[in-house]
């Protein structure tokens, strides 16, 4: 079972649209741990379940960073949600902020 930060942090993702990312800083400021953003990172490198799009979570500088299932699957997964991705890094217009 995760703790109520972790699922704070689930709540956000999942409320993500499609065709957008957040960046890790970004879930941190918004589930209340403005400093954690490599917790935001371990959380959802743990997570299992697929109600979770992790895939929609990026680095501060834009690039799409890891996961689980490897970068060339989340940046499959991106651009079929009409993110568009130049050289593994984010069109900034697809940033929340």
């Amino acid at each position: 079972m995760y703790d109520s930060r972790a699922q704070r942090i689930f709540h956000i993702v999942r409320s993500i649209p499609r065709g957008k990312v957040a960046t890790y800083t970004y879930v941190a400021r918004k589930a209340g741990v403005p400093k954690a953003a490599r917790y935001v990172g371990n959380v959802l490198g743990n997570n299992r379940s697929s109600r979770v799009p992790c895939h929609r979570v990026v680095r501060k500088d834009g690039h799409v960073g890891g996961f689980r299932d490897g970068t060339r699957e989340k940046v499959r997964r991106l651009r079929r949600e009409g993110v568009v991705i130049r050289g593994n890094c984010v069109g900034a217009e697809h940033i929340l902020q």
